[in-house]
């Protein structure tokens, strides 16, 4: 592989972390950013050769000056891994539309900032890889987590409409799409409504404690995960999206045939608004 330049956003835990490792290993140039001192020191002690910087992806005027900085220190970035955000958990009704516009402000308006900074540069270099970390959770959908999903399929869009437009300039764009991993998502790194409405209990604590009880001992390897993100830079003709591991491939699929026999289901009502 050529030796390439990364940004990597929220690079001192989860997957973040995993490619920021393994793009240093083999001698990548990484940036990695972080929230706090704390953790970019943390960064610097568990990976030497990865630049930690500090940035808050929604301190959204901030991003830009950093992005300038970066390239005056370390050259042009290649590769742009969009990987900062975090879980929320909760039923809806349950849930503050705060905590809503949080999980937005991190996980779509934060990644697109960010994309936004390197777009300009992207298309006026005719080069550039951006991946964006959606989820399965950004095309399937299961009770309790509706501001993830809606955070997710919102920046599945993005990126599709993204993808189209940077095309015509050889950037690539990829939605990376994983199931369940090894990460801190469903711990520490998750936001948790309280509970308060009874009738509730039935469909969703037995979720939540299945979730808990899972947690770290998920399917999916995130040294893996971080070895196939360095394959698709790779890539000269990347996808859409990439589902990674075996539970997206299997639930997204599930839904896509679900989809398919509805659509069939209601063809004729689909088809009869026709003027």
């Amino acid at each position: 592989m050529s030796r390439k330049t990364f940004f990597i956003t929220g690079a001192n835990s989860g997957f973040g972390l995993a490619i920021a490792a393994a793009a240093s290993e083999q001698g990548h140039v990484v940036v990695g950013t972080v929230r706090s001192e704390a953790s970019r020191s943390s960064l610097a002690e568990r990976l030497p050769a990865v630049r930690p910087v500090l940035c808050d992806v929604t301190e959204f005027e901030r991003i830009s000056h950093v992005v300038d900085q970066v390239e005056k220190d370390h050259g042009p970035v290649d590769v742009l891994i969009n990987n900062a955000g975090y879980g929320h958990e909760g039923i809806l009704e349950e849930s503050p539309l705060e905590e809503m516009r949080r999980q937005f402000d991190v996980n779509v308006f934060g990644a697109v900032a960010v994309a936004k900074a390197f777009l300009p540069r992207f298309r006026e270099r005719r080069r550039g890889f951006i991946l964006n970390v959606t989820s399965m959770g950004g095309m399937i959908t299961m009770p309790g987590i509706a501001y993830y999903c809606g955070s997710k399929f919102a920046l599945q869009g993005i990126s599709e409409v993204m993808r189209s437009e940077m095309a015509p300039f050889g950037v690539h764009v990829t939605a990376l799409c994983p199931g369940s991993f090894r990460t801190d998502w469903a711990g520490r790194s998750m936001v948790r409504t309280e509970r308060s409405i009874g009738d509730y209990d039935a469909l969703f604590d037995p979720i939540r404690e299945t979730r808990q009880a899972k947690s770290g001992k998920q399917l999916g390897d995130p040294d893996k995960l971080a070895a196939a993100v360095l394959s698709l830079v790779e890539s000269d003709d990347p996808p859409p999206q990439l589902l990674l591991g075996s539970d997206a491939l299997r639930l997204v699929s599930d839904r896509i045939e679900r989809l398919r026999q509805e659509i069939e289901a209601w063809k004729s009502v689909s088809v009869s608004t026709d003027g």
